[in-house]
């Protein structure tokens, strides 16, 4: 204090009172003696700082589910997994045209069945591959404003001889005659595919002899297919001749 009082004589004893100067001199050294620098009473007692609450927020994450989101029941195993039924883009230029199907059905014509009724039976079967064919594809559609693969060949047989087939493809593998060998194989009989990852066999369709098959593509809707094709013919599983399975009255609508 001695010290700011001898500051504070000599700039009185000037030719004028510097007050400004006074201030800007004594202001720092009164600070350091008597401790009142700025800053907080949690600093200088040792107190820890008090933390905010955190605010909870609600984030996508813990969202309850929509349950209005319809999902594939799993006891139709032909409804689940759709989108690993990934089949081979084919340009249209390599398509098999009705025209095609059409001239395969007069050369089935010739074919010597075993029993007559099954020749009856092949006439109906193309009757309505023709009728569905290029029917748009959709998942579980068994209309002709969409259809699916087991619901075509269900349909097909139904309508062709009253067989009545299970719904799905899975199930479908499980009718009929086994049939291993492609050299076996009759026009009528079911052909499966392995086309999922979780369910075996994922896709079906019927073949109509020299190695063609009519089915519901997820991509070209109802067509008819090579068996050399690379993609069906890496995952053929199999064909079932389901033609003894016909029941009641023997139609031909």
């Amino acid at each position: 204090m001695k010290f700011v009082c001898e500051i504070f004589g000599g700039l009185r004893s000037g030719a004028r009172f510097n007050l400004a100067a006074l201030i800007l001199l004594s202001a720092p050294l009164f600070i350091a003696l008597t401790g009142c620098a700025p800053v907080t009473s949690t600093a200088r007692y040792g107190e820890k700082p008090k933390s905010e609450p955190r605010k909870e927020t609600v984030t996508e994450r813990y969202k309850s589910p929509d349950t209005t989101t319809v999902k594939p029941s799993f006891e139709n195993p032909d409804l689940i997994d759709e989108e690993s039924d990934t089949e081979d883009y084919i340009p249209s230029s390599q398509r098999i045209k009705i025209e095609q199907v059409l001239a395969q059905y007069d050369t089935l014509k010739k074919y010597k069945f075993s029993d007559p009724a099954q020749a009856n039976f092949l006439d109906n079967i193309f009757m309505q591959i023709i009728k569905w064919y290029e029917t748009p594809y959709k998942y579980g559609g068994t209309s002709t404003k969409g259809i699916d693969c087991s619901a075509f060949t269900q349909t097909v047989y139904k309508s062709a001889f009253n067989i009545s087939l299970l719904r799905s493809a899975r199930e479908q593998y499980t009718q009929g005659t086994v049939i291993d060998d492609f050299e076996d194989l009759e026009p009528g009989d079911l052909v499966f595919f392995n086309t999922r990852r979780r369910v075996r066999p994922g896709h079906v369709g019927i073949y109509i002899g020299d190695r063609l098959f009519a089915h519901a593509s997820t991509k070209l809707g109802v067509t008819v297919s090579s068996l050399d094709e690379n993609y069906y013919n890496s995952r053929y599983m199999g064909a079932r001749r389901v033609f003894d399975l016909a029941t009641g009255q023997r139609t031909g609508n």
